[in-house]
This record gives C-alpha cells, sequence and structure tokens, in this order.
C-alpha cells in the first residue's frame, strides 16, 4: 500500500516551500519532494546572495502573461505587505534599494532557513533528494495521485506542481511541470529565456566593438515595455537590468511576422534631445563633447564616430542634428536571440493560466492537480516580483488543496 498524504508538493524551491508550510499549519498532511540534492538553490544565488524577496510595489502591471489578470487575486490576497510581516516575524533585517526592491542584510540563506522553519511548523514530510519517475491517477480511487518513485509510491488527493521553468539548468532546471501539465490536457504558452542578456548579430557587434564594455542609463522600450535603468553593452550584445526588463518583452513577440523586433535606447532619459542639441546648435563644441556631459566620454566618443558624427555642432545642418536627435532618443537595434536559459533569471510562457483558478491555483479541467511559481505562464519584472508571485501563488494553492 502506498504511503498517503493528503498533499503532495513537487518541488521544493520558493513557491513550493511556501505553499508546503501553509497547508501543513493548516491542518494538512503534506509531503514536499525534491530532486535536488541542496535546499532552494535559486533562493540562495540570488540577488547576489542577499536575495530580492519582494517589492514595496508590486500589482499586476509588473508581470507578462497571456492572461494578463489572473495575478490579481492571489496578489491582493497575499501581497509584499503580507511576506514581510513574515520575515519581520523571524527576526531577519532586510533593507530596500532602488525602485522598491527589498533585499537581506545578511543572507539569502535566511529566507531558506525561514521557510525550512514554517515547514516544520506544519508538520511537512520531506523526500529529498528524490526523483520522481511517474505520477498517474490511483487506480483503486480517481479522486487520488499516485506519485511513484524510487522510494515507492505516495498517494494524495492534492498534488501542487512547483517545479519551476527552465532558467538556470547548472541547478537542476527542467521541464517536468510542463511534461505534467501535457500529460493532464493543459494547454502550454511555449516558454522563452527571460530577464536575460540580448545577443546581436555579428555584422552589429563588430560595428559596436570600440563601445563593448560601456555601461550608462537608458530608457529602454520595445512591445509596450519602457524600462529606465542601466544598460551594458557586451562583447556579446546587450546586457545590465534595462536589457534584462526588456527582454521579457521583446522575448514575447520576437519573430513576428517573420523578421526580429528591434530594443529602442533612449540614451537621453528624461531630456527632450531635440531641443537640447538646438540650445547648443550653434556652438563650436565637438558633439562627443557635449553628449559626453550625459553619457560616459569614451561611449559618446566612440558612438559619434560610428554615426561619422565627430564634429562641431555649429558644422551640423538642421535635418542632421534632427537625425542625430532621433538616434539619440531611439537609438534601435535588432537582437539575434538571447543567450539562453543558462543566463536568464526567469522562463516567460508555460502552463496556461486560463486553463487554472486564479483564486486556488487549481486546474479546472483536472480537480486536485495544482501548479504555482514559475511552473506557469506569469512572468514578473526585475526587482522581486518573481518571488512574490511564489509566495502568493503558493499561498492562494495551499488555502484550498
Amino acid at each position: 500500500m502506498p504511503q498517503t498524504f493528503d498533499v503532495i508538493v513537487i518541488g521544493a524551491g520558493a513557491a513550493g516551500m511556501m505553499c508546503a508550510a501553509l497547508a501543513g499549519q493548516r491542518g494538512r498532511r503534506v509531503l514536499l519532494i525534491d530532486h535536488a540534492a541542496q535546499l532552494a538553490e535559486k533562493i540562495r544565488i540570488s540577488g547576489g546572495g542577499r536575495c530580492n524577496f519582494t517589492n514595496l510595489r508590486v500589482g499586476a502591471e509588473h508581470y507578462l502573461s497571456r492572461n494578463p489578470h489572473f495575478v490579481r487575486s492571489a496578489l491582493a490576497r497575499y501581497g509584499s505587505r503580507e511576506f514581510i510581516e513574515l520575515v519581520d516575524r523571524h527576526g531577519i533585517a532586510w533593507h530596500e534599494r532602488e525602485h522598491g526592491q527589498l533585499f537581506c542584510d545578511d543572507s539569502a540563506q535566511q529566507i531558506i532557513d525561514m521557510l525550512r522553519r514554517e515547514c516544520e511548523d506544519g508538520g511537512v514530510h520531506w523526500a529529498m533528494p528524490l526523483a520522481v519517475e511517474a505520477i498517474e491517477r490511483a487506480q483503486e480511487d480517481a479522486e487520488r495521485f499516485a506519485v511513484h518513485t524510487a522510494r515507492g509510491t505516495f498517494a494524495c488527493h492534492s498534488l501542487v506542481i512547483a517545479t519551476g521553468g527552465l532558467s538556470i539548468p547548472k541547478i537542476g532546471a527542467s521541464p517536468f511541470g510542463y511534461k505534467v501539465a501535457e500529460q493532464f490536457g493543459l494547454p502550454m504558452v511555449a516558454p522563452r529565456p527571460a530577464l536575460v542578456p540580448l545577443t546581436l548579430p555579428p555584422e552589429t557587434l563588430a560595428r559596436l566593438a570600440p563601445l563593448a564594455g560601456a555601461s550608462f542609463e537608458v530608457e529602454a522600450h520595445c512591445n509596450g515595455g519602457r524600462f529606465r535603468e542601466a544598460a551594458l553593452i557586451t562583447h556579446r550584445g546587450l546586457s545590465g537590468p534595462a536589457i534584462l526588463q526588456i527582454s521579457s518583452y521583446w522575448q514575447a513577440q520576437a519573430y513576428e511576422g517573420g523578421q526580429w523586433d528591434a530594443v529602442a535606447l533612449d540614451l537621453l532619459p528624461g531630456e527632450h534631445a531635440a531641443a537640447w542639441l538646438a540650445a547648443h546648435a550653434r556652438e563650436r563644441t565637438l558633439l562627443p563633447n557635449l553628449l559626453a556631459e550625459r553619457l560616459p566620454r569614451r561611449f559618446a566618443q566612440a558612438w559619434c564616430e560610428l554615426h561619422g558624427w565627430n564634429r562641431p555642432l555649429n558644422q551640423f545642418s538642421n535635418p542632421e542634428l534632427a537625425s542625430v536627435a532621433a538616434s539619440l532618443a531611439a537609438w534601435s537595434l535588432t537582437p539575434s536571440g538571447t543567450q539562453g536559459y543558462a543566463k536568464a533569471e526567469v522562463t516567460l510562457g508555460g502552463v496556461d493560466t486560463r486553463a487554472l483558478s486564479s483564486r486556488t491555483m487549481e486546474a479546472t479541467a483536472c480537480p486536485g492537480l495544482y501548479f504555482v511559481g514559475e511552473v506557469m505562464d506569469v512572468t514578473g519584472h526585475l526587482g522581486g516580483y518573481n518571488f512574490q508571485w511564489a509566495w502568493s501563488s503558493g499561498y492562494a494553492a495551499a488555502q484550498y488543496a
């Protein structure tokens, strides 16, 4: 006879531990299974080792999904305030950085330890490391699931899939959750790397070689996304927070209609480029020197040389100044791809949320089967939003599983 639990959670990451702990604390008998030997590696390495665990400003507008309103219910019931209260209750010191991002003062390990203690408070049973070999409906009871492993079979009424996406495969990412969804007939949104550096084609890289290593503030925009943060030109393409943010929007629509979308970079964010140049149009100042007031000098020099604009401002015609202004306001670069899941922080796409209840995270066509966290087609912006989705979706499922 298989060991029977009320709830089995597969995946002991952020969403899985959150769900298991809260389900256990409401009296459910819970088993938490994970194939990894090291607990919650993605939490441990996040935020430079200090875990950007949430954001002070969390709303549906910070998430991408084919079903954009799906996140509202879970975020409203368990938001950043509730998670901060949990962190405070465990005596974890934290601090705020730019854009409302919250980090541990000490170490991401504190968040892992906190979740482990919450699981202990809920009497959660652990099976780790343990790979799941197969899942099926239990033959003796169609309302139960049978989870087959090398240690035998476990049965449950509620099965929660918290196995994440495909990002960072070196710490154990796998398509396991997607395969479970497909097995039980749930639709998928094709997964892609997100919050990831973008690559540029060889001919563009050759032109931009003098700019490699330059970092500067931009406002990046593409397909409705717009982010004002730092960008970095690398030997492979584009990186930095602004690029990671816009990569999700670029990926969401990439290669539509047989051509790649361009990413536009406003090199003078907050400045009206045409008016700014017009105010200096009669000066003998070299354009690179003027741009160096707002941009790194090496970048300003190389960028002007790239465009053939390395001369005094009073030698530019009005149409030429208009071209300079247009390029400063929207320097257009067309990526050829991304650096892939190895460099991606999260996965775009996943289990189609239109097949899930936004209140419970349960598959509407398969009662008792739940999905939480990154495995779903919910992708947050950079800045603690993806961890908050793990907490919020884990909480929602735990109330019903």
